[in-house]
């Protein structure tokens, strides 16, 4: 959990209404007294301090139940894409990394079977066209297996023709390149240059097997719903296609100590609420820690926000992409709720959810920046995107 010093001593201080803060909280726990999931946690903060943070539910920690706290740690599934991305910002600023770049040229293993012409800007856009990678579990804390694997992937389409999000692929070659150019193993690098300035050591890609049970067991909870429950809500199926590599056998690997010792760049970020939103709240103050500290500059993160795949659709969900660098951008065309965010949210809001409906984004025009992080992962892909919603729907007007 952030120190206290990270704590307002009530929502009015740091210009949230209390009355909305409350009806947001009373939200979030909802689906925990009527029994749908088994804990959550969620954590909404402005001009650089939390101005509430709960946790509801109970968890399994260690092979134990018990209430869950602030200061229980959750995995935040792709949520952590924000994180590792931020690395990678920091290379940018420094002059170690260019997006003009050919990946090959940094990672020599990865440029075979047509991949050497892809970029480091299609790789962080999602347009580099290998996003179905396997790369087995028990293989990610092997640097030896992860180059191999670069080896044998291959191109699905041309590079910079389409967008199609990858769960973990194009995370996995940032994590090379940050360890190559950054001159650390990746986990390191977001510890020593992130967490740590940031003033969150409990900010983390993975953690140490001998500190696994602070970390929040995830389940599966419910059922998937039914064609005649799409059919009512205007949807001829899933909400989203189901990416080959995101299945419950994989999701429940992350039970598994070694599965969270490696701390996947692409979903292994382990966190508090907390932590998450106040990583937010710098991004929204140029790149500031709490304490002033300048960590990232403006114009990188400008950088970072400007939206490059608009020409482009996902195909998830059937409407248009709207990233930065990894980043999702809420825009302005009415779909900003199928890109993890609410229906109040600006324009300019940008973030990224995770798997089981992880919430994580800032906004500018308000100066919020919310976290919310659950162990249960709905089968009810309708259920839990309408949470989503009303949940980052709710915080968003939470200005006073």
């Amino acid at each position: 959990m952030p120190a206290a010093h990270f704590f307002a001593d009530d929502p009015a201080q740091v210009g949230l209404d209390p009355a909305k803060v409350q009806a947001l909280m009373e939200r979030a726990e909802r689906e925990i007294k009527e029994g749908i999931l088994p804990a959550c946690q969620i954590a909404i903060a402005r001009n650089g301090r939390i101005g509430a943070m709960r946790s509801f539910g109970r968890v399994t920690l260690g092979g134990v139940e018990k209430p869950a706290t602030n200061e229980t740690l959750f995995i935040i599934m792709s949520a952590t894409k924000a994180i590792v991305v931020s690395c990678g910002w920091l290379l940018m600023q420094e002059g170690k990394l260019d997006l003009r770049e050919r990946v090959a040229d940094i990672v020599p293993e990865f440029g075979t079977n047509g991949k050497d012409i892809i970029t480091v800007d299609q790789l962080l856009s999602y347009t580099s066209g290998f996003p179905n990678a396997p790369y087995a579990q028990k293989e990610w804390l092997d640097r030896g297996k992860r180059l191999e694997r670069f080896a044998k992937w291959r191109l699905e389409y041309e590079p910079g023709t389409r967008f199609h999000y990858a769960p973990t692929s194009n995370m996995w070659v940032l994590a090379e390149i940050i360890e190559r150019r950054g001159g650390r193993d990746f986990r390191e690098f977001a510890r020593e240059r992130v967490a740590k300035p940031l003033g969150l050591p409990d900010l983390m890609l993975g953690i140490a097997r001998a500190q696994s049970s602070r970390v929040a067991d995830v389940t599966y909870v419910g059922q998937p719903p039914t064609q005649e429950e799409y059919r009512k809500a205007g949807l001829p199926g899933k909400i989203l296609a189901v990416e080959t590599e995101v299945t419950e056998s994989a999701i429940l690997g992350f039970n598994d100590p070694l599965v969270r010792e490696a701390g996947v760049p692409g979903g292994g970020g382990i966190m508090t609420a907390g932590d998450l939103a106040l990583f937010y709240q710098a991004l929204l103050h140029d790149g500031r820690a709490f304490d002033g500290a300048q960590i990232w500059h403006p114009e990188i993160l400008r950088e970072a926000r400007r939206v490059r795949t608009n020409a482009f659709i996902d195909p998830r969900n059937g409407f248009k992409s709207n990233r930065g660098l990894v980043l999702e951008i809420a825009g302005d065309d009415g779909h900003a709720n199928v890109r993890g965010f609410g229906r109040t949210n600006s324009p300019q809001a940008f973030g990224h959810p995770g798997a089981a409906g992880q919430l994580g984004w800032a906004d500018p025009a308000t100066g919020i920046s919310l976290a919310y992080l659950t162990n249960g992962f709905d089968r009810n892909d309708l259920r839990e995107g309408r949470r989503m919603v009303a949940i980052s729907s709710q915080a968003a007007g939470c200005a006073a």
